[in-house]
């Protein structure tokens, strides 16, 4: 019989799974900027940017309003790798005329009770930060602000609506600031909803715990969500506590199809008609009127107590949750029942007691059913943010419904592992409740200053001024200078190396080159075929081969002898081993060049380190490979610097380009010089391709002032300490090794990993300069950061994702600010060659730093622009700087070759 009455109040599974879909699109509109006005489900954002990770430490206070009772508590909260925490607490009553009186006796009393706790436990001398537990929704826009939106659960405290709640309580506590010492301030430092303690409370013993549950005189839920989600909070960096506030959820008549005639007659007679439809149906404060309501119908048409209502019977809130939990009873339930119905002066008879026993089960079981779909919809949000197929995940449960009534936490277990089976959910009580989470959330606050006091620092000396830029644009152009000045030289950082290439292409250049690219862990060679004229175009086929590292560290004669058999697999591979082509050789390492064909190794660079071959020319030792292995023979015609290759290709394309600019492996820049400026070579007619070799500034310390003590420990640790330090600030291969240096001094100062440093952290260029743009890619979630970091063997937090981000940006922007101050005094300098008030140039760019970095580029021309106002430059990118470039240069010296022989 009640089965039939109460029909509509039984929830079927098909039912659950349709309300927790209709929950999942209230969360989206809640998120979303343009949709969140109209939301009933408000999705608040807390402020709370991360979970307790066991570092937390110190002495707090907390208070707590919302609930039965105010409470005041002091934590201390331990560092001993055992999270642990000490509690005491202090209960104090509510009284009726202050919950729903003015909003100045309300604060006061929140304050004079918190100064009698003090005094109790003699603290009024010390100075503590708090954490205020306010239970009720808040719109914060800061940690330690918030504005009410709304009363619930009873109170309704007159002035307090649109106003913050913390500044009303420093007001009060400002009153009574002559009963502190003077210093003795109370400072607010955290505004936290019931919520989000008790989720912070249990995530202090449990790390897995992201979300937290009320279900007590009012009902909540928070959980931790994406920021990239949040639309209401700038910045896509993290997670943030959402405190969803879905008491609300229905009240714009989503869930009308499954409230009963009980649910709409309670809702009229309640405090605030209309509003928190979905509390209303869950949370104990309503729960036993609703029961009693259904008990009035029933009775009014003759189903139970033969018809008889009393006079208790008609009285609103005459039962109450309590009897609803006890008439539940496993064993004693049935006499509970009757005990209860004689009270309220009714004649129970066996049947009657059965059929109330019953209509309280089904009304209890519909409050479970209903927030288990709710929460379910929270855990898929969860798993989905996560990209995962299964779930572990913990979440924190307050509340007296959930910890008093005899079946209620059993149920609602029961039905959440039905509507989520791929999230292994654990349900963790909160024991000291919601008040030592605001102490928790304060005391992650405290932490979370006092890292970011620490990683500002660290990261300080990256961040370059203005002022320190031009500083360095001033210093390369005097280095530049000195560098092609004849009594300078020698001793000159920059080297100024002449390349003896005398022009760029003018496009009658045609035939077929060979051209060899060794500049790094792959040697390639090319066979390049250039038509000229009308069908004009460039044709390339190429092979590569890789140089073990025992070949790069190896002796001269086998390096040379690996390429010279590199060149004869790709010569048979093309069958063209017959053919004497003219060949020119990209040679990315500093050479002092005496003509376009000879040039003498100054120094390795880039890891390379065989012996036998500084101070040699680089063509005669080749020659010599060919010759040892006499198989076929080449007319080797240039020995050309990738950087020169990269400015003769875009050169092809664009007559403006005079400048060729390497950020990749390594750095460096070409450019077209004057020849009456180059004082090491006879001439002074026309120009000539200067190749800087600028990684050396500053080997002499004229940036030492902008030098870190991880650059240092860079340099140090380095196959050629001391030397090209500027490019060991700017280049692909020594940015990664940069990173993991503050990483680790990061991690030693118990800022990241949890202060431990893993054996692959430990590994001297583990962190590529690849992972630094996959890292700081803005396309990546820190889902996809924690997973590159994974690789690394780094188990990283969403924060510790947050911090490595933001490392791998300081460092790479740095390197991008340097490069163009560099870039700049080159343009400049060109400006001033030419004698114009106003440069248009273009310069030709190759390298993965800059074609691959997902900001490099942009910081690199937005440098260049402030430092060289007067410059108008075009960034133009290489194709194959090294490959076809090298045959240009080849092609063009030949065409000058032959306008000198006629």
């Amino acid at each position: 019989q009640v089965d039939r009455y109460l029909y509509h109040m039984r929830l079927s599974d098909d039912v659950l799974l349709d309300v927790m879909a209709r929950f999942q699109a209230e969360m989206v509109k809640g998120l979303g900027r343009d949709t969140n006005p109209t939301a009933t489900v408000k999705m608040l954002p807390s402020f709370v940017r991360s979970l307790p990770d066991g570092s937390e430490k110190g002495d707090f206070l907390a208070v707590d309003l919302g609930g039965s009772q105010f409470r005041a508590h002091r934590v201390k909260v331990f560092d001993d790798g055992k999270q642990s925490s000490q509690l005491e607490s202090k209960f104090y009553p509510t009284p009726k005329e202050i919950i729903q009186g003015n909003a100045a006796e309300l604060f006061d009393y929140v304050a004079d009770c918190l100064l009698d706790f003090m005094e109790t436990k003699n603290l009024k001398h010390k100075k503590l930060p708090l954490g205020f537990t306010f239970s009720f929704p808040c719109k914060q826009t800061k940690l330690e602000e918030g504005v009410l939106l709304a009363w619930t659960k009873h109170f309704k405290v007159r002035g307090v609506q649109d106003t913050d709640v913390v500044s009303s309580l420093r007001k009060a506590l400002q009153k009574h600031k002559a009963s502190f010492v003077p210093a003795g301030d109370v400072d607010v430092l955290a505004l936290v909803n019931d919520t989000v303690g008790t989720m912070m409370t249990c995530g202090y013993d449990d790390q897995r715990c992201e979300v937290g549950l009320i279900i007590g005189t009012g009902t909540n839920a928070c959980y931790m969500e994406e920021m990239r989600h949040i639309d209401l909070v700038e910045g896509d960096e993290g997670r943030m506590c959402i405190n969803t506030e879905w008491g609300a959820f229905g009240d714009d008549g989503a869930l009308d199809d499954l409230r009963t005639e009980f649910d709409r007659e309670l809702d009229l007679g309640s405090l605030n008609p209309g509003k928190q439809l979905f509390e209303k149906m869950i949370s104990s404060l309503y729960l036993g009127e609703l029961v009693r309501l259904i008990l009035l119908k029933m009775a009014k048409e003759g189903l139970l107590f033969n018809g008889e209502v009393s006079t208790a019977l008609l009285t609103k809130g005459k039962i109450e949750m309590k009897h609803v939990s006890a008439m539940e009873k496993y064993k004693e339930g049935l006499s509970n029942t009757k005990e209860i119905l004689t009270e309220l002066n009714l004649l129970p008879s066996e049947e009657d007691c059965i059929a109330v026993q019953h209509v309280c089960t089904i009304v209890s079981f519909r409050s479970a059913n209903l927030c288990a779909a709710a929460l379910a919809a929270i855990l898929t949000r969860l798993r989905e943010n996560k990209k995962l197929l299964r779930m572990r995940t913990t979440v924190g449960i307050d509340g007296g419904l959930y910890k008093t009534h005899p079946q209620y936490a059993k149920r609602l277990h029961k039905v959440v592992r039905r509507l989520v089976p791929n999230c292994d959910v654990r349900f963790l009580l909160s024991v000291s409740g919601s008040g030592k989470g605001a102490a928790v959330v304060t005391a992650v606050a405290y932490r979370l200053a006092a890292q970011r006091k620490q990683i500002d620092a660290t990261l300080a000396p990256f961040l370059l001024s203005l002022e320190a830029l031009r500083e360095v644009k001033k210093k390369m152009r005097t280095e530049l200078e000195y560098g092609l000045k004849r009594e300078t030289q020698a001793s000159a950082t920059v080297k100024m190396l002449p390349t003896y290439v005398c022009g760029t292409p003018d496009g009658t250049e045609k035939g077929k080159f060979l051209a060899l690219d060794l500049g790094g862990t792959n040697f390639r060679v090319l066979l390049v075929k250039i038509r000229s004229g009308r069908r004009r175009s460039v044709q390339m086929y190429n092979k590569i081969f890789a140089i073990p590292l025992e070949i790069m560290q190896g002796t001269g004669e086998e390096l040379f002898d690996h390429i010279v058999q590199c060149i004869a697999d790709f010569l048979e591979y093309m069958g063209i081993k017959g053919a004497r082509l003219p060949l020119g050789f990209t040679f990315s390492f500093p050479c002092r060049q005496a003509s376009i064909d000879k040039g003498t190794l100054v120094g390795w660079t880039k890891g390379f380190k065989a012996t036998d071959c500084e101070g040699e020319d680089v063509v005669d030792m080749l020659r010599e490979a060919i010759r040892r292995r006499n198989e076929f023979d080449l007319d080797i015609v240039a020995v050309v610097n990738d950087t020169v290759g990269t400015m003769m290709t875009c050169g092809y394309e664009d007559p403006n380009c005079e400048i060729g600019l390497i950020a990749g492996t390594g750095s460096n820049v070409c450019y077209m010089e004057d020849m009456k400026n180059i004082e090491i070579v006879e001439g002074n007619e026309g120009k000539m391709c200067i190749n800087t070799e600028w990684g050396g500034f500053g080997d002499n310390g004229c940036i030492d002032n902008i030098r870190t003590k991880y650059d240092k420990e860079v340099d140090e640790g380095s196959l050629n300490p001391g030397k090209q330090r500027y490019e060991k600030m700017t280049s692909g291969m020594y940015l990664g090794e940069i990173v993991r240096q503050i990483l680790i001094d990061l991690t030693k100062h118990g800022l990241l990993f949890r202060g431990q440093i893993s054996e692959s952290l430990r590994k001297r260029d583990i962190f590529e300069t690849k992972f630094l743009s996959q890292i700081e890619s803005d396309r990546l979630a820190l889902l996809q950061v924690r997973r590159i970091l994974q690789q690394l063997g780094l188990d990283s937090t969403c924060e510790d994702s947050i911090i490595v981000k933001e490392v791998c940006g300081a460092v790479s922007k740095r390197a991008a600010q340097l490069c163009g101050a560099g870039l700049a005094a080159i343009v400049e300098k060109k400006r001033e060659n030419r004698g114009v008030e106003h440069l248009k140039i273009t310069v030709g760019v190759d390298g993965t730093l800059y074609k691959l970095h997902p900001h490099f580029s942009r910081v690199l021309r937005e440098t260049v622009k402030e430092l060289a106002p007067q410059c108008d430059v075009t960034f133009m990118l290489s194709e194959d700087g090294s490959g076809k470039g090298a045959a240009l240069i080849t092609a063009v010296a030949k065409r000058l070759h032959n306008v000198g022989q006629k």
